[in-house]
């Protein structure tokens, strides 16, 4: 198994940067009789995170999303950092070309 993090050209600051999950997700309710005092947290799935990126990078993150589900699996490791694991070296070297040719200097795979 293949895992490398995606780095994405930042579109304020254009330098590569990757999202991190700082805090997880906090969901509650409200109900309209009583009060409810129940929350949880969930950390993002690997894609929901990339598209939570939509307008702060350079790139078409439902394309990206699409390209990367082709050859690998978007991930949390650690309900913290996003990765994209990939089953073999070949996977890695084409999603590798796929983003180049798609996206060019502006998002990028480096194995961890």
């Amino acid at each position: 198994m293949i895992k490398a993090k995606l780095w994405f050209r930042c579109a304020a600051m254009h330098d590569p940067t990757t999202p991190i999950i700082v805090k997880p997700a906090v969901i509650g309710w409200e109900a309209k009789e009583r009060n409810v005092d129940l929350t949880i947290e969930r950390a993002f799935k690997g894609d929901e995170l990339v598209l939570r990126m939509k307008g702060w990078v350079t790139v078409d993150v439902k394309k990206a999303v699409e390209i990367v589900k082709k050859h690998g699996y978007l991930k949390v490791l650690e309900e913290r950092d996003l990765v994209v694991e990939l089953e073999t070296e070949q996977d890695y070297k084409k999603l590798e070309k796929e983003l180049l040719e798609n996206f060019k200097d502006q998002l990028n795979l480096e194995k961890i």
